[in-house]
């Protein structure tokens, strides 16, 4: 594993490999989707996108499709400049629930990169108000109130939009012009993140095992784990190009291995 380059943004949090670049969305402030070189990080393109805290982003050709985590949108933006051009409900979208057995929370090994004030701590509240509690405590600090969170990692394949939702631990096929869920199957842990085609099979993160599973998409039986070390920087959006593995660490560093 190494680490490429730091990203444009401090808290990068999904990745999509393309011919002309390597798309990033940031989830801090603006939500900015990013087209930079693969050697250097060299921001190409970028713009705000109407999106709130993004996970996954991927390219159908002429459009990028962004993750809106926290309202539970699916957002389709033009390529070039930004403009929402479409929004959905995002499937499976909710409170993340706990199950026995899941593995617990991880955090990012790295101390954060870029100077940035630290995040708020969270704090009890009534209420679903703005504020920075995240999808894995919502539900135990709001209770019924929880607002829920959305998809994260997502992918284009033949006409099809795929995406990883972390509250319905599902990965979920849909037909973007009916927004028909095609086909769904289980993930492995609580945490789904970046997903990847590798040929026909669909690589899928889970941030919490630190870990990628390779799946059959047809059946959604794993068949292959690829484990991370301890130390290595923690996977969140994650793509896959000319037998390279890359992910993001959302502390702001861009990283890859050969598969």
């Amino acid at each position: 594993m190494e680490v490429v380059f730091r990203s444009p943004g401090p808290h990068p949090n999904g990745l999509q490999a393309t011919a002309a670049g390597l798309w990033i969305i940031d989830q801090s402030d603006g939500n900015k989707a990013y087209l930079v070189n693969y050697s250097d990080g060299k921001v190409l393109r970028s713009f705000p996108t109407e999106t709130d805290r993004s996970s996954g982003i991927t390219f159908d050709g002429t459009s990028l499709w962004i993750g809106s985590t926290y309202n539970r949108q699916i957002v389709r933006v033009d390529a070039r400049t930004g403009k929402t051009l479409e929004k959905h409900f995002t499937p499976g979208a909710g409170v993340i629930y706990n199950m026995v057995g899941d593995p617990p929370a991880r955090s990012s090994p790295l101390v954060v990169l870029k100077s940035e004030p630290p995040r708020p701590p969270i704090q009890p509240i009534a209420k679903p108000v703005q504020q920075s509690v995240g999808g894995f405590q919502a539900g135990a600090i709001l209770g019924a109130v929880a607002p829920g969170t959305g998809a994260h990692g997502q992918e284009w394949r033949d006409g099809f939009l795929w995406m990883a939702v972390p509250p319905s631990r599902q990965v979920y096929k849909i037909d973007p012009k009916t927004w028909t869920v095609y086909r769904k199957f289980p993930t492995a842990a609580n945490r789904p993140h970046g997903i990847g085609w590798e040929g026909r099979y669909l690589w899928v993160t889970d941030s919490n095992l630190n870990a990628f599973f390779k799946h059959d998409p047809d059946t959604g039986e794993m068949l292959e784990k690829i484990q991370l070390r301890d130390s290595d920087p923690l996977p969140h959006g994650m793509t896959i190009r000319n037998g390279y593995m890359w992910y993001c660490d959302d502390v702001g560093v861009i990283c890859r291995f050969r598969m």
